[in-house]
């Protein structure tokens, strides 16, 4: 059961601003070494194909296109071996946006709309989908595959994965049209997914993640011993983090329980060790699956969390690859 106070809202969205997503469109969002290919022109692959990038001899076999023989060798010593190069994939990237009641809770920022002079309160379900559509512009910017389910406690709504502008077009209109109801699952809705993804990938997955973490990390390393990246994107108020309210409450349950009320001085301490300790709990557990786990804050402003995580997991990615 997800509490908030009552004079909580969803705010409202009609359009994605460009000069955000422009901000963001010379950084790579890179997989390891369990995803079969970089973006941003960096495709890597254990596949081997015929891309540029040697990877390999091997001996020469009847079928074999001879235009890959290597003259040198065959000229020092008369043996017939062709090149094997490291072959580019297509990159998949799966956006699921959790849209259950708790992401309608906002207490802060400006509009979720259109502009940064739109006035109004940003809710979590806002900012997770301004994520989204930043990081769905990267890769379809690249010419790669992205996709978007939005779920509650299900599967709502899917863009199921392809690319170029029409996938674009699909996608920003789904998560214009996403309000923030029902309960949530997340760790069971990753699990019913999870044979459903025919492309393995990253899954960056935006939620508040307030569910049970056994369930839900149950879902992360089942994703992760399938092949696929899971992403944890976790979008929290900072009235969530920080409770600092006074006096006595009235706080209704955004995903359907009775409202209750309480005196927010006398709660406030358990309140915050039990955040506290769920968030732990969820990084922990996620380091030891070697998933990231990135704590965003509505009051931050987007293109600086985004660009400060994707430049750090860039510079990860090309340290590795050396």
């Amino acid at each position: 059961m997800t509490l908030a106070p009552r004079s909580t809202g969803t705010g409202g969205s009609s359009a994605f601003d460009p000069t955000v997503l422009d901000s963001l469109s010379k950084l790579s969002l890179v997989a390891r070494t369990l995803v079969e290919g970089f973006m941003a022109g960096s495709h890597r692959s254990r596949v081997k194909g015929s891309s540029m990038e040697f990877a390999q001899h091997r001996q020469y076999v009847p079928g074999d296109d001879p235009r890959f023989i290597d003259e040198r060798i065959f000229a020092k010593s008369d043996r017939l071996v062709v090149k094997e190069f490291v072959a580019e994939t297509n990159f998949a990237c799966h956006l699921l946006v959790d849209a259950s009641g708790s992401m309608g809770f906002g207490s802060t920022g400006k509009g979720s709309g259109t502009s940064p002079e739109a006035v109004g309160t940003r809710s979590k379900l806002d900012y997770a989908r301004w994520c989204a559509a930043a990081l769905g512009y990267l890769v379809l910017g690249q010419r790669d595959t992205a996709g978007l389910v939005v779920f509650d406690s299900t599967e709502r709504r899917k863009v199921p994965p392809g690319n170029g502008a029409a996938q674009a077009a699909s996608m920003l209109e789904m998560l214009e049209q996403t309000e923030a109801k029902g309960e949530t699952a997340v760790g069971d809705v990753l699990q019913w997914l999870l044979p459903r993804l025919r492309q393995r990938g990253i899954v960056c997955v935006f939620s508040d993640f307030f569910d049970d973490p056994q369930t839900l990390m149950d879902g992360v390393r089942k994703m992760r011993l399938a092949g696929h990246e899971p992403i944890l994107f976790q979008v929290l108020d900072p009235a969530e983090l920080e409770f600092e309210y006074a006096g006595h409450l009235r706080l209704d349950d955004l995903e359907g329980g009775a409202p209750q009320k309480v005196d927010a001085q006398a709660i406030a301490i358990a309140y915050r060790e039990e955040i506290e300790k769920h968030n732990a709990t969820l990084a922990t557990q996620a380091s030891s699956f070697g998933v990231d786990l990135i704590q965003q804050r509505t009051d931050q402003p987007l293109d600086v969390a985004l660009q400060a995580y994707l430049s750090k997991r860039t510079a990860r990615a090309r340290s590795a690859a050396r």
